[in-house]
């Protein structure tokens, strides 16, 4: 599976040091690499579908200094879609109103009728990208109504709760103001809090104390701080050797 990185946070951090470990991690997954710096409100993505510890551009990009107060960043191991730059995390999309949605994706969507549809308008050919397609499209409804943030984060909170049952579905989503995070395997994403800054990363990337992130619960942050907790639901991804062969045989058409 794939990994993610991210960071929120109240004023601008060095984040070298934790690029550099999770990138190294890329040596298993091997795939793709993405990352996505999100200050002043502007979107700057940078992937490329090779093998992160292989890249001389992101070699080179991390000799220098990268300060952010909102990143994000990916390494990928494909389960559904071919090696391609258009399959390759992050990915962006606007909703109607101009604004950008940002989505790094963990998981594996085995069935979701609600996604099936942007099949046919996605730019690329993985489920990753269909969710953000449907959560842009279910935004530019209540865009419509002029609906206020509290709003928005009801409505990001029943999409999970729509598209986990049976699924994987860990991921970091940004909308310009917000970061929502989710994950619905145990073991599989961890935080660390400090006043005004959260990180988030599928495994700790030093020996400071990370936590375990809440399990089946998306929690949206700002500027380092949580502003919504919904309740945890019930859909916890259990890991099926099984499921998987069978997924990886169907999209390789055997």
């Amino acid at each position: 599976m794939c990994e993610l990185f991210g960071v929120s946070a109240d004023w601008t951090i060095p984040v070298n040091d934790y690029l550099n470990t999770f990138f190294k991690h890329s040596v298993e997954h091997h795939n793709g690499w993405g990352l996505a710096l999100l200050d002043d409100g502007l979107v700057s993505i940078e992937k490329e579908p090779v093998r992160a510890v292989d890249s001389r551009y992101l070699k080179n990009r991390l000799t220098g200094k990268v300060v952010t107060s909102r990143c994000m960043a990916h390494i990928r191991k494909a389960t559904i879609g071919d090696v391609s730059f258009s399959n390759t995390h992050p990915f962006v999309l606007n909703d109607s109103s101009g604004r950008k949605w940002v989505l790094v994706h963990n998981g594996t969507i085995f069935e979701s009728d609600r996604l099936n549809k942007y099949l046919y308008v996605q730019q690329g050919t993985t489920d990753s990208e269909r969710i953000l397609y449907y959560v842009v499209d279910r935004i530019n409804d209540l865009i419509k109504n002029d609906a206020d943030d509290k709003a928005k984060f009801a409505l990001i909170s029943r999409i999970v709760r729509e598209i986990t049952p049976g699924n994987k579905v860990n991921f970091l989503l940004y909308d310009g103001d917000y970061f929502y995070i989710h994950k619905n395997e145990p073991g599989t994403m961890y935080r660390l809090i400090r006043p005004g800054i959260a990180v988030f990363s599928t495994h700790p990337l030093d020996d400071q104390k990370w936590e375990e992130f809440p399990q089946n619960q998306l929690i949206v942050y700002k500027n380092g701080d949580i502003v919504y907790e919904d309740k945890p639901h019930v859909n916890t991804y259990i890991h099926d050797e099984e499921k998987m062969r069978f997924l990886y045989l169907d999209h390789s058409m055997l």
